[in-house]
């Protein structure tokens, strides 16, 4: 679509919304809710198809204001949790969709690392993951019991460490944008090596089937929450590097601001990931398919609302314009 067509085609909206600003105290909290969601849809289209033209500017300043007015307003109902999580991640996972892409090209790079490091030195698991790891896994392949390491612990103590330490290190994938970009680059280059040597060293032992099933069965959630993360600090992180045509501060404020959403979105993954690793996987005898059936269960969730949801929220409105 042409801009000039864009801007007919929504001038009226958009005065319509700057009114609704300067009156936001008499507007009600869902009204409000959905004046901010079709604004950021419209200003994810302009910065998609017209980054540098003035009306993205302005598109993005009458967002931020109707933010503002949204955040002060104390009023809200819980419809407004709803569209927390319906809309307002998916739309800023959208707008971080290049971030998404690095993180996952980075993840996996690093991971083939891990892959060929292990091939080519079989004592490269012990360098990333200790020498008592290994040795505690390799006595447990020597039981008959591979994945003895998910069943020595209490259910609900497993669950509260394990999700308590996921959630603190999506954190840190975030936070670490704060140093730019390379910061959360470096924590998910080390997360990848990792699992790529984690992996090829069962898969050395003879078991790549059965630890795929296992670790999988909560590692698809688990692993693709980080990515995500990983994505919001980098979103971050090139706030401050790449502005563009905002000034610095700006464009690392309205970054930031995406990118916690985007990792206050992973926290109920993180959850139930951290679930699956406590209470099911310890059930190596489960039925294969079973576990095979979560798992694509798990990634087929995480495609529709991390990769087609976005696309939906920004283009539904927009099909019908072009």
């Amino acid at each position: 679509m042409k801009e000039v067509v864009f801007i007919r085609q929504n001038i009226e909206k958009w005065r319509q919304t700057e009114r609704i600003v300067e009156t936001a105290s008499t507007q009600s909290p869902d009204r409000l809710a959905d004046v901010y969601v079709d604004i950021t849809s419209d200003l994810a289209f302009a910065q998609t198809h017209y980054p540098r033209s003035r009306i993205t500017l302005y598109l993005n300043n009458l967002a931020s204001s109707l933010h503002n007015e949204l955040y002060r307003n104390k009023r809200e109902k819980w419809s407004r949790i709803l569209t927390f999580w319906h809309t307002e991640v998916p739309l800023a996972v959208y707008g971080a969709r290049r971030e998404l892409l690095c993180s996952f090209l980075v993840f996996l790079i690093s991971a083939l690392v891990g892959v060929v490091s292990q091939l080519g030195e079989p004592d490269f698991a012990r360098f990333i993951l200790g020498d008592y790891y290994v040795e505690m896994t390799i006595d447990n392949i020597e039981r008959g019991d591979p994945m003895a390491v998910y069943k020595g612990m209490d259910e609900g103590l497993m669950f509260w460490g394990i999700t308590v330490n996921n959630i603190r290190v999506s954190f840190l994938c975030f936070a670490a944008g704060l140093f730019t970009s390379i910061g959360t680059g470096w924590l998910l280059f080390g997360n990848g090596v990792m699992i790529g040597a984690f992996q090829t060293f069962f898969a050395q032992q003879g078991l790549l089937g059965e630890s795929m099933l296992a670790i999988w069965l909560h590692g698809t959630l688990e692993i693709s929450a980080v990515i995500i993360a990983g994505a919001a600090g980098i979103a971050m992180g090139n706030g401050w590097l790449f502005p563009g045509t905002y000034p610095r501060l700006t464009s690392f404020r309205l970054a930031a601001r995406r990118g916690m959403k985007i990792v206050m979105g992973t926290v109920p993954v993180f959850v139930v990931a951290g679930f699956i690793e406590s209470f099911l996987t310890r059930h190596t005898d489960a039925p294969d398919a079973l576990r095979l059936g979560l798992i694509l269960l798990s990634l087929a969730f995480i495609l529709y609302y991390y990769i087609y949801l976005p696309k939906k929220r920004i283009h539904g409105k927009r099909f019908s314009q072009d």
